[in-house]
């Protein structure tokens, strides 16, 4: 039985399980292949790996859902029991949990929500989590030239209204939020510990990259539990770690953005990476006859106004996660250029006008394995 959860523009995976009505219910399936499928192209490194000459327990697939980080998350693991599967899974939502707390926007009581409120030029102790992905956010943007940018916070709130209101903010008050806005406003000291705020009204949204992390997180939290066959998808970010039983890896379905009706437009496999895909098909708005999208660029304030989806692979769903984001901002042509300077990276980027659909790749693309 085929299901899927369909959230901020994103698809989580397609399982083949039955499902019970409780999300904090985890359950066997007798299966012994999960099939994924995004709604953008997915890339994917298959990393080698060694044998144990130990032999393992009989292992069962598990999957439990629960809704975390404003979607649904799907863990999929092989256990010997449910006792074993259970105690995974539980601590792996947990820690989504804690990192919600941590990075979201949303919450009040956030450390991020907390940060952002305290005095301009006060250098403020962060958690290391806050730390590690502001870390990375900033170093991806230098490399865009603050097409990838955190700090957008301001002008995303305001696109966010005007989608609810289908109109366009306005110009004077977008200008005015515009001084809150650049990466080099957010100061941070690693070595210390510490972020301090450069401006007033700053506002970080961390949409573009805190879910990739938490799945990261979940799915290092389910090794340390001995729980190393599993997957986590966190809306369209997904981690996965060694591949199920006898398997080369997930096998991955690919739909992109043109795809007819959703369906699956190529397959492959996927182990000890992630993939995080980014498009519109869901998450757009009308104004005045003009399609935008609910990615913001931070050049006009407003949303993009080009048709593009991006799926993007590499080690971990932080930098798949950033980078597709990015890359949605950049385009084609400056994004495939960014993929090629990030190593062990592929990507897929399909654009789509009135007139024609361009799909381009990577050069890691072609070399993916498929399943036979």
């Amino acid at each position: 039985m085929n299901s899927v959860a369909n959230l901020h523009g994103k698809k989580t995976i397609y399982t083949e399980a039955r499902r019970s009505h409780d999300p904090t219910v985890i359950h066997p399936i007798r299966k012994t292949r999960v099939f994924a499928a995004l709604s953008a192209f997915i890339a994917v490194i298959l990393l080698s790996g060694c044998v144990s000459a130990k032999r393992e327990p009989e292992l069962q697939l598990y999957e439990a859902i629960q809704p975390h980080m404003g979607t649904l998350v799907t863990i999929s693991l092989y256990a010997p029991d449910k006792v074993a599967a259970d105690n995974a899974a539980t601590a792996a939502f947990a820690r989504i949990a804690e990192l919600n707390m941590i990075l979201s926007d949303y919450e009040e009581e956030s450390e991020l929500r907390r940060l952002v409120r305290e005095p301009v030029g006060m250098p403020v102790k962060i958690s290391d989590d806050l730390m590690t992905v502001l870390s990375h956010s900033r170093d991806l943007s230098k490399k865009t030239d603050g097409a990838f940018d955190v700090t957008m916070g301001p002008i995303i709130r305001f696109w966010r209204r005007a989608r609810r209101q289908r109109t366009l903010p306005d110009p004077a008050r977008l200008a005015q939020v515009r001084s809150a806005v650049g990466y080099e406003k957010l100061k941070l000291d690693p070595r210390r510990g510490t972020a301090t705020l450069l401006a007033t009204n700053m506002f970080i949204d961390l949409g573009g990259i805190a879910k990739g992390y938490a799945a990261d997180e979940a799915l290092v939290t389910l090794r340390k539990l001995g729980i190393s066959r599993a997957l986590v998808a966190a809306s369209g970010d997904i981690r996965a770690g060694d591949p199920p039983p006898g398997e080369k890896g997930w096998n991955v379905g690919i739909a992109s953005i043109d795809a007819v009706n959703g369906e699956l437009t190529d397959r492959t496999l996927l182990k000890n990476a992630a993939v995080s895909t980014s498009g519109d098909t869901e998450q757009n708005v009308l104004i005045d006859g003009v399609r935008y999208s609910h990615i913001v660029d931070p050049e006009t304030g407003h949303g993009l106004r080009k048709r593009i989806g991006v799926t993007v692979v590499a080690r971990d769903a932080m930098t798949t996660d950033s980078l597709a984001t990015a890359i949605s901002v950049l385009g084609a042509e400056k994004g495939l250029k960014l993929i090629e300077s990030f190593p062990g990276t592929a990507a897929m980027i399909v654009e789509v006008t009135d007139e024609k659909t361009t799909r381009v790749t990577s050069r890691g693309y072609l070399e993916l394995p498929r399943p036979k």
